[in-house]
């Protein structure tokens, strides 16, 4: 089993591929294109924190069983076990999470799981969250007297896929070998 982190992918939302300059020409391809990089990289007992922003209720055309609500159209395309944290537009898609934020301890760290970014704490030594779409992949911040790392599992900035953790440290360390270089 791997695990895998996520965000923002937006399922049924035509508007973000102009709002996040996604380099799709339609709805229909962005769905489709998300929805085929995912599984090709998680398989069926894998498990995956979606920290956000699954789909858009109004804007799915129409599921082939009128009965199917948008969440429950899109979850049952994707594999793996995942856990959903809340994202700023999961309130009317049917994501039954409750889950604000989750700590995880993985590889020997403890991380935060937040998909506001203004969530994140400066206690753990890394925050995965999402919401900030194509703005950046790695930033550091000095919070609560320390100095912690965010990383946006975002799928505009992971090729509309979700992420490992391998490539998750990797980024970090490539993002502070440059900012050592600038200093």
């Amino acid at each position: 089993m791997n695990t895998w982190f996520s965000s923002d992918t937006h399922l049924g939302h035509s508007r973000i591929i102009g709002y996040c300059q996604r380099p799709f020409k339609s709805l229909e391809e962005m769905d489709l294109t998300i929805i085929r990089r995912w599984n090709e990289r998680v398989k069926k007992d894998d498990l995956v924190y979606f920290l956000g922003d699954f789909c858009f209720r109004k804007c799915l055309k129409e599921a082939p069983d009128s009965k199917t609500n948008a969440f429950d159209y899109y979850r049952q395309q994707l594999n793996g076990n995942i856990i959903f944290i809340q994202g700023n537009h999961d309130q009317n898609n049917s994501v039954k999470s409750k889950i604000q934020n989750i700590v995880i301890k993985y590889a020997g760290k403890f991380i935060k799981l937040t998909h506001n970014p203004c969530h994140a704490e400066g206690k753990y030594d890394i925050n995965l969250v999402g919401h900030v779409h194509n703005q950046w992949a790695v930033q550091q911040r000095t919070m609560d007297c320390h100095i912690t790392t965010l990383v946006n599992v975002g799928v505009d900035v992971w090729k509309f896929r979700p992420v490992c953790f391998n490539e998750i440290m990797q980024a970090i360390n490539k993002y502070n070998k440059e900012n050592k270089n600038e200093e």
